[in-house]
């Protein structure tokens, strides 16, 4: 069975030394313990992942496998395909172009239309971002905020009840141990108490 919290703080730890320097042990330790319960605000949900060392990979996240490597090389690959095929369309457009029978006024107007297309999808997806900007504006604002402060007012609730009681339990034990132990050192020196010697 494990020694109690307090059992080195109690009557017999003070008997050996001076009362000042046990009281002065006795209250840097609680603060030492205040200080620590209080920088520990964050509660953990869950247990904490250790961080893994560096280089080696993860168990959840093996080694690319050679399946996935070709998997990888072929979409490298498409992607390479289709822009070296949008160039030599882009070539081959402007060659058939320049071709001296070639009308290039119908060519225009198409060109024309189409810019005119592009530019309405491209207004239409900035309506859409700034539709999402304004709800994650109106989630931080009205979801998030409020648990930031609820988690704030608990901590502020844990300082307040962590000072209640170091002023109204921790201080009288405190006082209490030190006259103890001053009335054994005065009944040890008057010869009326004796101390165990172990």
């Amino acid at each position: 069975m494990g020694e109690s919290p307090y059992s080195r703080q109690g009557f017999p730890y003070c008997l050996n030394k001076p009362v000042l320097v046990c009281y002065i042990q006795i209250r840097l330790k609680f603060i030492r313990g205040i200080i620590h319960a209080m920088n520990q605000t964050e509660i953990p949900l869950s247990e904490p992942i250790p961080a893994l060392p560096a280089g080696k990979p993860s168990a959840a996240q093996p080694a690319s496998s050679p399946e996935e490597l070709k998997q990888q090389r072929k979409i490298v690959f498409i992607i390479v395909g289709v822009v070296v095929l949008l160039l030599v369309l882009l070539i081959g457009g402007t060659y058939v172009l320049l071709l001296p029978g070639i009308d290039t006024a119908k060519v225009r107007d198409l060109f024309i239309i189409y810019m005119g297309f592009q530019s309405l999808v491209i207004g239409l997806v900035l309506v859409i971002l700034m539709i999402q900007l304004a709800r994650l504006i109106n989630l931080l604002q009205n979801e998030i905020k409020p648990i930031l402060d609820s988690t704030n007012e608990t901590v502020n609730h844990l300082r307040g009840t962590t000072m209640f009681l170091s002023d109204h339990i921790v201080d009288p034990v405190i006082k209490l141990n030190e006259y103890l132990a001053g009335i054994t050192e005065a009944l040890g020196l008057v010869g009326l108490f004796r101390r165990k010697k172990k």
